[in-house]
């Protein structure tokens, strides 16, 4: 099969492995820079360009990592190769979906999976209520356009948790505001699902005086057995997103599990490093199957 990886960075580690993966699964694998394509837009033909003036031929399938800063562009090559008729392993709608923070929230809760419990408005005046809403402080403040746990603030009291909030408003940013649940004590979950399964979990824990667990910020991933329940709604968050392959981020507390985000384009290097899995070869494995089907 003749596979893409649509990225930015051919030497992250994720891509890296993926690429290699492939090829030991004797496919013709071929990195696209997201940045460097441009798209001739037509009913009959619809044709991808590379820098340079190369015509793309059809992939098979195309693995898509797309950075949030690059959404509407990445999202638009990747409905290109999906005019094409090549298989997604994430479509542009879902992935859409899952790098807005607030529409994720809400289709979660949809379905009856529980989040911590969560505050949104425009206006900096309803802010001393929307503190309130969500049990007061301290409380969790997440920029909406953050990634890898930048742009998330702990305000231990209301008067702190409103000069942030201020803050971003007067920058033009967009927050949510969510419950601090004490009781997680700095970690949280990772769920890796492939397809309709959890095929590997790693518990995150921040660094010493840090509440964030994200790897990018100094946090360790471990190997952990998840429950029966934590697995289930993993595979539900994921099915609501419509992500086949994705990151449930997922923190336990005193009332039971609760989603905190589903990424789209989760790294590889902590969860494949935590349990020792072949995650990469999990993901081609799950492309070869989908294919095949369509064929």
């Amino acid at each position: 099969m003749r596979i893409a990886i649509l990225a930015t960075n051919p030497d992250l580690y994720s891509n890296k492995r993926l690429m290699e993966a492939g090829k030991e699964r004797g496919h013709e694998m071929r990195f696209i820079s997201i940045r460097n394509c441009y798209m001739d837009i037509t009913a009959r033909k619809p044709e991808i360009h590379y820098r340079g003036g190369e015509i793309l031929k059809k992939f098979d399938a195309v693995i898509p990592r797309i950075r949030p800063s690059l959404s509407f562009y990445g999202n638009a090559v990747l409905r290109q190769f999906e005019m094409q008729k090549s298989y997604m392993l994430n479509g542009p709608i879902a992935i859409g979906r899952a790098q807005d923070k607030l529409r994720t929230m809400q289709l979660l809760c949809s379905k009856d999976i529980d989040i911590p419990r969560t505050g949104f408005a425009n206006s900096p005046l309803d802010t001393k209520d929307m503190i309130k809403t969500v049990g007061g402080a301290p409380v969790v403040i997440k920029l909406l356009e953050g990634t890898q746990g930048k742009g998330v603030v702990l305000a231990e009291t209301a008067k702190a948790a409103e000069s942030v909030i201020n803050a971003f408003k007067s920058l033009k940013g967009n927050v949510l505001i969510q419950e601090f649940i004490e009781e997680s004590a700095g970690t949280d979950l990772r769920c890796f699902v492939v397809g309709d399964k959890v095929v590997a979990a790693m518990e995150r824990r921040a660094a010493e005086g840090e509440f964030r667990a994200n790897i990018h910020l100094g946090g360790t991933g471990h190997k952990v057995k998840i429950t029966p329940q934590e697995r289930k709604i993993s595979v539900a968050a994921a099915k609501v997103v419509g992500l086949k392959v994705c990151g449930v981020d997922i923190i336990r507390s005193n009332d039971g599990p609760k989603v905190l985000e589903v990424n789209a384009s989760p790294g590889l290097e902590g969860v494949e490093g935590a349990t020792g899995k072949d995650i990469a070869g999990l993901m081609i494995e799950h492309i070869e199957k989908q294919v095949t089907k369509r064929k």
